[in-house]
């Protein structure tokens, strides 16, 4: 008897593809898709479903979508902080819900089209490996999965490179062969996220941010900002203040509604505390402990040598070996020994001299 996978099919060609190679390699595949509210992803990955002659269900995850993702990408907004709402939907929704939906449909193992690895160290744990072509890796959202969740866990393409899982798609005449790979937050089509966050303050009776000062880093009023939900650290273009030099967004500070700006010296640091720390290769280390690691600020971000301290359970600190541009709270810091995931955590705090007071 085959043995029955579940994939998360985003009606997108990474997981069509994914799903294929499974199906290829001898499992009995059910596609899942999540139906967040919009209607065209599950039409698509309903159509790939057909075409592939899989099992196809959709999962409601509407509600726990808006709780978990949407709720949590305004409040952190309105928190100053510039959060990364995919990592929350991978951990709170799509492996959760999903793996949760595949034990109904007898389906031990999960599988997503991510380019990533599942690797077991010589330690026992799970985590997750880089893919074998660093442009397209995408282990930096996947710091947040669990072990049990890991173990569990396939990503068929992390051997492969984009245009290789295009020509598949092609050749296998898949309907979403030529779809645009999509770049936005997948609830805020538009790229309009101040208007968005507007939108569900009213809809909640939630205060909507007020215009406040911009100051320089010490305190000085340079002049007047439309609301910190329009600004993130290191955000240069859109700020509409004349200052005679090139001026970047340093901190926002929610409780006085106050944004700081300075120049591009003043958005680098050396030192990141994060929080609401997931050990994934490395086992929880004791208060004092340290090790040395390559780390990432962004998604985007090449990475960097630093070593990492652990404070408690929940904080780690990160001292880089050379300043790094524009860390932003809400952001993730991910970790890495060698090409895996050691550790992540939200970033919290950051150090560089010179700030005004958040008190």
């Amino acid at each position: 008897m085959k043995e029955k996978i579940a994939i998360g099919l985003s009606g997108g060609v990474d997981s069509a593809v994914a799903a294929w190679l499974l199906k290829k390699e001898g499992y009995e595949v059910i596609g899942l898709t999540m139906e967040t509210g919009i209607p065209e992803v599950a039409e698509d990955a309903r159509r790939v479903a057909d075409q592939l002659g899989i099992r196809h269900e959709c999962v409601d995850v509407r509600q726990s979508f808006q709780n978990e993702v949407m709720d949590y990408f305004v409040n952190e907004y309105l928190e100053g902080r510039t959060p990364n709402p995919c990592i929350k939907c991978n951990q709170r929704i799509k492996w959760q819900a999903l793996i949760a939906a595949a034990e109904g449909y007898g389906a031990h193992l999960f599988a997503t089209g991510h380019y990533a690895n599942v690797l077991q160290l010589a330690n026992g744990r799970y985590t997750v490996k880089m893919c074998d072509y660093a442009a397209k890796d995408q282990t930096y959202v996947l710091y947040q999965l669990s072990q049990n969740q890991l173990q569990r866990t396939r990503m068929p393409l992390g051997h492969y490179e984009k245009k290789e899982i295009r020509a598949m798609a092609e050749q296998l005449q898949l309907s979403v062969a030529d779809k645009p790979e999509s770049m936005d937050i997948c609830f805020i089509p538009d790229n309009d996220y101040s208007s968005f966050i507007e939108r569900e303050c009213v809809r909640y009776g939630k205060k909507v941010p007020a215009e406040g000062n911009f100051v320089d880093i010490g305190g000085t009023v340079l002049g007047k900002h439309k609301g910190i939900h329009h600004y993130t650290v290191g955000q240069r273009k859109g700020l509409g203040v004349a200052l005679g030099y090139p001026a970047f967004v340093c901190k926002i500070i929610p409780e006085t509604d106050t944004v700081v700006l300075g120049t591009n010296d003043d958005i680098f640091s050396d030192r990141v505390v994060a929080d609401k720390v997931n050990w994934v290769g490395l086992p929880p280390m004791k208060e004092g402990q340290t090790e040395e690691v390559t780390a990432r600020i962004r998604y985007n971000h090449a990475g960097a040598k630093a070593v990492l301290h652990c404070m408690d359970n929940e904080r780690i600190e990160c001292v880089f070996e050379s300043p790094q541009r524009a860390v932003t709270p809400g952001q993730s810091l991910v970790a890495y020994k060698d090409d895996w995931v050691a550790v992540g955590g939200r970033i919290i705090a950051y150090e560089k001299p010179g700030y005004v007071s958040d008190k």
